[in-house]
């Protein structure tokens, strides 16, 4: 029983922290509201555009504060969510692997971006497997 009361605190900061990085992105578009980097990286050539592009980004920002807010109930509701915590799980360990697609070694192993990566490709499936064994335990 304490192993599943670490792991719906585990699932609950998991949430939080997802959570915070979604309204970092869904409410400061590309520049973000800062709370990661500095938002001066990018400058705008062409407003129209960027604006388009900023709001889709804003969209993806809200996609990922709903998946956090999932994780936090999930940690509230394990038995009703473990199966949504683990199908969420999977998405972002595959997600992760879409950052294999700019074909940059040197971007992804970055120090910005490895520890994401690294918890995408490895984090979320230990979790999906926290998550499936002590499913068995509680049946």
């Amino acid at each position: 029983m304490k192993k599943i009361k670490l792991l719906n605190a585990v699932v609950v900061i998991i949430g939080a922290v997802i959570i915070l990085l979604g309204l970092n992105v869904g409410l400061g578009g590309i520049k973000t509201l800062g709370w990661q980097s500095t938002r001066d990286f990018v400058s705008i050539i062409d407003a129209p555009t960027f604006h388009a592009q900023d709001n889709h980004i804003r969209f993806i920002g809200g996609v990922w504060f709903g998946i956090g807010a999932a994780f936090m109930i999930g940690g509230f509701a394990m038995r009703k969510f473990r199966s949504t915590l683990i199908i969420l799980s999977a998405i972002i360990a595959i997600a992760g692997l879409f950052r294999l697609s700019v074909m940059d070694t040197e971007v992804v192993l970055s120090a910005a971006i490895a520890p994401s990566f690294a918890f995408e490709l490895f984090g979320f499936p230990l979790l999906a497997w926290w998550l499936i064994a002590s499913g068995k335990r509680d049946v």
